[in-house]
């Protein structure tokens, strides 16, 4: 299911429906993921006095929908003893009642996730006897600790051989996964293995949406012992997945997405989920003609429906009349709103403004940052008068090495792209194009421009993206040094380079909009670097 965070009223109606539903289609018992009444990941709603108990207030309407039906579902209870104020809990609802708790026992707190800063974890194994099964809990990442799955160990403890051990033939996951590209082949490795090593079948029950930057896939999975796939949920939607225990045979409603279509699925539905749970219906897009404008444009049109998108176009004194003409295209193909707001005159007034603070001075990247704020001046205008939502459409190579222009192109609510390098961009844009013909093939062929400067081009600042994505792969989400990067073949001045832009531009991307994450490490959340520091790789 896909939760609201906070929205307990919301996700409780949600919950008794599909009770409903799990009780028609007579099943024994019926599983909602991690945290399902409250949402994932609530963060310091926790610290909001009366959050986790209004939340328990609909408990007994949850119960009560279950009656005759086992209920496995995600809450956060209240530790009464000493630690953590609360537990991350997977409840066991019978006849109107709890007939188990369990307490999530590994609590993650690395990368995007900092549950230990507020729940206490279990100490015990759960086992249920119902329906003729002997069912073992667990939640998310109680089922992470296989050494070959960690850099590391992480856990002194392995929740699943326990409740092996206590004679479970049914483990139970109960889950809030967040997605990255590929991230669900690597969960089936682990299930699998899970399953083959315990003799045991495995439920794996997990959150789908957007939530702010996260995603999640959805994605769920039943393992046999023998290390068959028996059901599958779907992938970036809310799904409804029978299994038989004792046929071992289930839907299989998963799809086998390359990871270009993969993408384009993910970012849809955490660009429609944040616009719909923060209130916005329609979007905003500037549109330069480029390939970067385009894919967000696509993208917007998929989450949102066309008719609630606008493109504008802001041609500037160095912009090639194809720019304007592309982008005219890309929107007529489209089927979205289009207008074209010139800021020629807006910048020339600008430059005789500034004349006199700048006599003397020659012209540098001032001048071409200008022209990017008075676009973005006019999107928030537009933004504002209209209540759309601004989508900034900054790809992940721009924003590591700082090739973005703060109160510019960066403006909007949401980076849609943030975390997609360029080279993937160009995959992502030419996937749509194979299924629909949106983009116009010169925006896939044309050099890419910021256009700020006669004849200019990415590569007189850049290196080619091919390149610059390897070492920023390398960096950013291998996290390797600078020595191990250069041990792999680039150049030594260039990965020196690399990293120290992406040192020195950490201060852009904390003013940046909130990133849809799909890499295994994105800027954000994820990556908390501070901006003030003296460490530097590589000499």
């Amino acid at each position: 299911m896909n939760p609201l965070i906070g929205d307990f009223e919301g996700n409780a109606h949600k919950i008794r429906l599909e009770i409903d539903r799990a009780r028609a289609a007579r099943c024994d018992l019926v599983v909602f993921p991690e945290l399902a009444l409250v949402g994932y990941p609530p963060r310091d709603l926790l610290e909001l006095s009366d959050f986790v108990a209004a939340s328990r207030r609909h408990w007994p309407g949850i119960m009560e929908a279950g009656r005759g039906i086992g209920v496995i579902c995600g809450v956060v209870d209240e530790n009464e003893g000493a630690g953590k104020p609360y537990r991350n809990t997977a409840l066991f609802l019978a006849e109107g009642k709890v007939r188990a708790a369990y307490h999530k026992r590994l609590l993650p707190s690395y990368d995007v996730f900092d549950e230990e800063r507020y729940f206490e974890p279990g100490q015990e194994s759960v086992v249920v006897e119902w329906a003729g099964e002997l069912v073992g809990l667990t939640i998310c990442e109680d089922a992470w600790n296989v050494a070959e799955y960690l850099p590391r160990p992480l856990y002194r403890c392995d929740p699943v051989s326990e409740l092996v051990a206590a004679g479970a033939g049914l483990i139970v996951n109960i889950s809030a996964s967040p997605y990255h590209v590929g991230k669900a082949s690597w969960v089936e490795g682990l299930l699998r293995s899970h399953a083959e090593r315990s003799g045991a079948q495995l439920v794996y029950v997990n959150q789908v949406g957007g939530n702010d930057e996260l995603l999640f896939q959805g994605h769920s999975m039943v393992w046999t012992p023998s290390g068959e796939l028996a059901a599958s949920g779907a992938d970036f939607r809310e799904d409804f997945v029978l299994y038989d225990t004792r046929a071992r045979v289930g839907d299989r409603h998963a799809s086998s997405l390359g990871n270009g279509a993969e993408a384009i699925e993910g970012l849809a539905l955490g660009l429609r989920d944040y616009a719909r749970k923060c209130g916005f219906s329609k979007s905003l897009v500037g549109l330069s003609g480029g390939v970067d404008s385009a894919l967000v444009a696509c993208l917007a049109s998929l989450a949102l429906g066309p008719e609630n998108v606008l493109g504008v176009a802001m041609p500037g004194p160095y912009n090639a009349p194809e720019s304007l003409t592309d982008a005219e295209e890309l929107a007529r193909r489209l089927g979205i709103p289009f207008q074209v707001l010139p800021i020629q005159d807006l910048f020339h007034s600008s430059l005789r403004t500034l004349r006199p603070a700048f006599e003397g001075l020659a012209r540098d990247v001032t001048e071409e940052n200008l022209q990017a704020r008075i676009r973005g001046m006019l999107l928030m205008a537009l933004s504002n008068k209209f209540n759309r939502l601004l989508l900034s459409t900054g790809n992940k190579s721009e924003m590591a090495v700082g090739y973005c222009t703060l109160y510019g192109d960066m403006n909007g609510g949401l980076a849609v792209l943030g975390d997609v390098p360029k080279t993937m961009v160009y995959d992502m844009a030419r996937e749509l194009n194979r299924r629909r013909s949106w983009i116009p093939d010169r925006i896939l062929e044309r050099p890419p421009s910021a256009e700020l400067r006669p004849d200019q081009k990415d590569q007189d600042t850049l290196p080619p993206y091919d390149v610059l994505d390897g070492i920023l792969a390398a960096y950013v989400e291998g996290r390797l040094p600078a020595s191990e990067i250069v041990a792999r073949g680039w150049d030594p001045d260039l990965v020196r380079w690399v990293i120290r832009q992406v040192d020195q531009n950490e201060y852009k991307r904390w003013q940046a909009p909130p990133i849809l994450r799909i890499t295994s490490k994105a800027f954000g959340i994820g990556r908390r670097f501070p901006i003030a520091h003296g460490y530097r790789q590589g000499g």
